[in-house]
């Protein structure tokens, strides 16, 4: 990963195709979707992420240390296999680089509700991803 602190541009360098979610309540849920499927959630439906960004815990190791960083991310942008996002950090401090990165969205569903594109997105994968 990169960050410009001038720009508070956070890249993802050389990301899978897949994006993993999962939730704990009100269903238990997990899968997977292409993280092109994934992106629409910024921009689509009355709860998009674009009217209400999500929080994000990045889990940075460095070495042999963890390095936990709290973002609310915007403005995704899938280049090949770099996803970029303009974040504002909330907690801790991010580091200009970093390696073995994992990040966790925070409400990847929004609220389960049938007006919820997020909602009605994430059911329709987990009938098809259900364990």
């Amino acid at each position: 990963m990169k960050f410009d602190k001038a720009t508070s541009k956070l890249t993802l360098e050389g990301i899978g195709g897949a994006t993993l979610f999962f939730s704990d309540r009100p269903e238990r849920i997990a899968g997977n979707m292409a993280t092109t499927a994934f992106l629409p959630f910024w921009s689509k439906g009355k709860d998009s992420f674009l009217s209400d960004p999500p929080n994000a815990d990045l889990s940075i190791l460095e070495g042999n240390k963890l390095r936990q960083v709290v973002v609310v991310l915007e403005n995704p942008e899938l280049n090949d296999n770099n996803l970029t996002y303009t974040v504002k950090v909330v907690g801790g401090e991010m580091p200009e680089k970093g390696s073995e990165v994992s990040v966790f969205i925070d409400i990847i569903g929004m609220p389960l509700t049938p007006l919820s594109y997020a909602g009605v997105a994430r059911r329709g994968y987990r009938r098809a991803f259900l364990y």
